[in-house]
């Protein structure tokens, strides 16, 4: 078969395929090119997601009849200025998107520049049908109709409406996330599904555009490093989402799905989420020009850094410093989580409603019959012992001391424990649950982090030790890490080809389960790589041991105990949650607490 040139509607329908895979990325293309006009305003309107009908409009610079001609052509573009494209500083610079999407739709362009005469002209799957003078204000507006309508090939394959506006509405949100100090609004089938003002800073664009009680559950983000500049916001590992449709990633203001930077986000919030959870972030990279190469993709969405490496380590760098800073601050009470609070009044027990109450007596003279273990012996009357109803099961200690002041700590002061599991803490400004266990979790393990970057953790001997029996594998590999794991403060050694024997447990642990212990490092190490060293792995490791180091619930603590627990957390990073991510401690404030008593 000879070589031949491909005609030109053609070579615009592959162009198109490359470009234009769903209305989302046509949408994209034009949203891009009302940014990069200088717009102050953008509104976009869609139709049957985008399928039917997307149309976009700009306060923009606009264009000359000239200009616009031109744009319609292949590789034709203003956003180039010399051919050095490694300096490009705008979002579309190839010249494809508005023939490619013409040669596949209905497109019609309407532009006017200030003090000139308003142009449109319409082209149909790659013709040219109506050119002529148009009546609209100073910038653009582009409405594409009946995307793939000729291309059945490519039509089928689109998702229903709802899906493809689903995408649309994704990627408008990015964009509009990136240039806080543009307004979108967005409507779909009629009804208004995003208006977004112009603001000035990126946290508040960011909180409008995803969940506004964001604002108060996240951290913010400022980190420069060899020219490069990371900003954005990053929520608290308590504030969580089941999927990873909250996290957004902007370069030079462009963005971006890159595989690097979110497996840089993911390492930034090992051990502090559940393996299920993702963090909702929004980071914005300001990388010079000839360190980011933006013309690897088709769509402009991926990117490649000529140190990666160093990109990466920004990252995590930055979130950590942040969370770091952030303490022990855990995610708010939410609306949801106060209205599971009981407020009705209970029925007498055991009555109808307007019963006289019962007062330890069944009738006159009759005292009330308990469960023997819940009869409490009172006076004797008549030779017969009188039974009361015991107290109700709880501790309370007496105050030989004045309570310390709640303004002076923000976790407040312990004034209780409920269910032998949570501290009841008064604080300030409300009342904080603590939930023992997970907190010391934390606690033990940021003490072993910090015992192992000074070298080892002290180990304490056993005084008889103990055999734990375990399969032949899990044996062999604990004896394979068995050096690493003494620079834990672990001592094992073999004994027989299914036990292990050991002799000091980590002294940070107090009385721990060795045997718990070593049965769950078993388990953890089968899950890693071989090339990877403990330390290296070090979440892990130190948080399964930390969790067996911990108070358990179910432990009576004294209130002195409880203000030690409280004290060190206020000081010890990530104390708003534990080692598997969930939160250790919840505050109702005043104001709520006045809710629950219809008193606000």
């Amino acid at each position: 078969m000879s070589i031949r040139r491909l005609p030109e509607h053609l070579v615009n329908r592959i162009a198109a395929g490359e470009v234009v895979e769903r209305p989302a990325s046509a949408l994209k293309e034009l949203v891009e090119n009302a940014i990069d006009a200088g717009a102050g305003r953008i509104a976009i309107l869609l139709v049957e997601g985008g399928t039917s009908r997307i149309e976009v409009a700009d306060d923009g610079c606009g264009m000359t009849p000239a200009d616009m001609a031109l744009a319609l052509e292949r590789h034709a573009t203003s956003k180039l200025p010399d051919e050095y494209i490694e300096s490009v500083v705008t979002l579309g610079f190839r010249g494809e998107a508005l023939p490619s999407i013409a040669s596949v739709a209905r497109l019609t362009i309407e532009s006017r520049i200030r003090g000139a005469e308003g142009w449109a002209r319409t082209v149909d799957n790659g013709q040219v049908t109506r050119e002529g003078p148009a009546a609209l204000p100073p910038g653009t507006r582009v409405v594409v109709e009946d995307l793939f309508a000729r291309v059945p090939a490519r039509r089928k394959f689109l998702r229903s409406p709802r899906a493809e506006y689903a995408a649309c509405l994704d990627v408008v949100r990015r964009l509009a996330m990136a240039r806080p100090d543009i307004g979108f609004t967005l409507e779909h089938d009629g009804r208004r599904a995003l208006s977004a003002m112009q603001v000035e800073d990126r946290p508040g664009r960011v909180a409008t555009l995803t969940d506004r009680a964001l604002a108060d559950n996240a951290v913010a983000i400022d980190l420069e490093r060899e020219g490069v500049v990371l900003g954005g916001v990053a929520s608290l590992p308590t504030y969580n989402r089941g999927i990873a449709d909250h996290q957004y990633l902007f370069v030079n203001g462009r963005p971006v799905k890159d595989r690097l930077l979110m497996g840089a986000i993911r390492g930034a919030y090992a051990e502090m989420l559940p393996r299920d959870r993702h963090a909702v972030v929004a980071l914005f990279l300001d990388v010079p020009a000839d360190q980011v190469d933006v013309n690897v993709h088709p769509a402009k969405t991926e990117v490649r850094f000529r140190d990666p490496a160093m990109v990466r380590g920004l990252i995590v760098s930055g979130l950590r410093r942040a969370l770091d800073a952030a303490g022990h601050r855990s995610q708010r009470a939410s609306e949801s989580a106060l209205s599971m609070w009981q407020q009705e009044t209970s029925s007498p027990p055991g009555g109808e409603e307007g019963a006289r109450p019962q007062s330890g007596w069944e009738g006159e003279g009759t005292p009330q019959r308990l469960p023997l273990e819940n009869r409490h012996y009172g006076a004797v009357n008549d030779g017969r012992p009188t039974f009361f109803a015991a107290p109700p099961q709880a501790r309370a200690e007496p105050a030989w001391t004045p309570p310390p002041q709640t303004a002076s700590f923000p976790m407040g002061v312990a004034r209780g424990q409920v269910a032998k599991t949570y501290i009841v803490a008064e604080a300030e400004d409300g009342l904080v649950l603590v939930d023992q266990h997970a907190a010391h979790e934390r606690l033990v393990l940021e003490r072993m982090r910090a015992a192992l970057n000074g070298g080892t953790i002290a180990s304490q001997a056993l005084l008889i030790p103990e055999v734990v029996e375990l399969d032949e594998s899990a044996c062999d590999r604990l004896e394979a890490r068995a050096d690493e794991l003494s620079e834990f403060g672990l001592d094992l050694e073999r004994f027989g080809p299914h036990a292990m024997l050991v002799r000091a447990t980590p002294a940070l642990l107090g009385q721990s389960d060795p045997k718990g212990l070593v049965t769950d490092l078993a388990d953890e190490l089968a899950a890693f790589d071989e090339a990877l060293s403990l330390k290296e792995r070090l979440d892990a490791v130190a948080g399964t041991m930390a969790c067996h180091g911990s108070v358990r619930a179910g432990r009576i603590l004294s209130v002195p105990e409880m203000n030690a627990l409280l004290r060190e957390m206020e000081v010890t990073p990530h104390s708003g949650q534990c080692n598997h991510g969930r939160p250790t401690w919840v505050k109702l404030a005043h104001g709520d607490i006045e809710k629950l008593f219809g008193r606000k």
